[in-house]
């Protein structure tokens, strides 16, 4: 049994608690309180004038797909041969071994969704794991938790010069059309138990018709969120805006779609056309508008460890301070569709947990200690 007593804890779903003990034990949080009695067998942390907080929760990630360091070797996000390959899972992608994953465990991060890149309209399946572990399988929460697709720059650039289609937006949004189209004819045939052959992308793609995981669609620019809208709406299909960066110009439809905004990376050059207008006050904005937001890093565009920076970043821009703490806890974990064991510290969850020196969302604060499924798998002590 873990024991971490005294400390100041933020539940984010039921307040904050002065004086706090939680108690882990296999792999869940059994207790959680003031006044509760520690068994004399139980490793303790003493977290007197710390803060103590769910693990974060980062729902876009491309950790131990992209390693950081190996370049073309470690970068396994994109099958750049065809613009529509839905039968890809980023499974089969991930290093465990990638630094990456040490990355986000030092920075408090302990679930992320990783998903593939954006080179193709369609990329394929995402999976939501552990940060810590040694085999993959061993540390997934769910999978698949969504269908990757990317609108904008990057599809039409890459295959564009190629003489290939997509080469414009229109280009784009047809083949993401078309293939849903082929998608929704394989499924009704699949529904109604017609005989057909078996394909094995159709079968992919069906999960998103059937609504049982969302398309999760790259969209910086504005033009392109209302692509993604739009489509949504005609397939009848669940739809997120991954990146969302130009999402305060069209904040008023993000929210009246009530569509999952997953903002970032906010701390990113203007690296391209497309992220031009990039504001830390996107999040702000759309909170404000009525629209439901989370925040990401995109790693390794922002390396893991710095996700809790992000959050500070968007406070200083107008977002409250609890809506941040939503943002990078119990938001993604909804988003991704694990939040019955993650994003908040309550009974019977995982007991995944950080433990910080000061307010997370300041520089100068640092990650003591970073518990996943009860056990400790970061301490400060391995920086120093």
């Amino acid at each position: 049994m873990l024991a971490i007593k005294n400390g100041y804890v933020k539940t984010i779903t039921n307040g904050d608690i002065k004086n706090c003990t939680i108690l882990c034990e296999n792999k869940k949080i059994v207790a959680i309180g003031q006044n509760i009695d520690i068994p004399k067998d139980a490793t303790v942390i003493d977290a007197s004038n710390l803060i103590v907080t769910p693990g974060l929760v980062d729902a876009h990630s491309h950790v131990g797909a992209w390693e950081e360091g190996l370049g073309w070797e470690g970068y396994d996000i994109n099958e750049m041969t065809n613009p529509i390959t839905p039968g890809m899972r980023i499974i089969d992608a991930v290093n465990p071994m990638d630094i990456g994953f040490w990355d986000a465990r030092r920075g408090g991060v302990t679930s992320v969704q990783t998903l593939p890149g954006s080179g193709n309209v369609i990329g394929g399946l995402m999976i939501a794991m552990k940060t810590a572990g040694k085999v993959v399988d061993e540390m997934v929460i769910k999978a698949p938790t969504g269908m990757k697709s990317a609108l904008g720059e990057n599809p039409k650039r890459f295959y564009g010069t190629k003489g290939k289609m997509p080469s414009t937006r229109m280009g784009s949004a047809a083949l993401l059309r078309e293939t849903l189209h082929k998608a929704s004819l394989y499924n009704e045939k699949l529904m109604n138990e017609e005989k057909q052959d078996f394909n094995y992308e159709m079968d992919a793609l069906a999960m998103v018709i059937r609504k049982e995981i969302p398309l999760r669609v790259h969209c910086h620019r504005a033009d392109d969120i209302l692509t993604a809208i739009r489509i949504g709406k005609e397939f009848k299909i669940n739809v997120t805006l991954e990146h969302c960066t130009e999402g305060h110009k069209v904040a008023d439809v993000i929210a009246e779609s009530d569509i999952w905004a997953n903002v970032g990376p906010s701390i990113w050059q203007r690296a391209k056309v497309e992220t031009k207008d990039i504001s830390p006050k996107t999040p702000a904005v759309i909170v404000a508008a009525g629209g439901k937001v989370t925040l990401i890093t995109d790693h390794n565009i922002i390396p893991q460890h710095y996700y809790r920076l992000a959050a500070g970043l968007a406070t200083r821009e107008g977002l409250a301070k609890d809506e941040a703490w939503k943002a990078v806890t119990i938001n993604p974990a909804k988003v991704i569709g694990i939040e019955d064991r993650v994003g908040s510290l309550e009974l019977n969850k995982d007991a995944d947990i950080a433990i910080w020196s000061g307010d997370p969302f300041e520089p100068l604060t640092h990650c003591l200690y970073t518990v996943i499924n009860g056990k400790i798998v970061y301490t400060r002590e391995e920086v120093k």
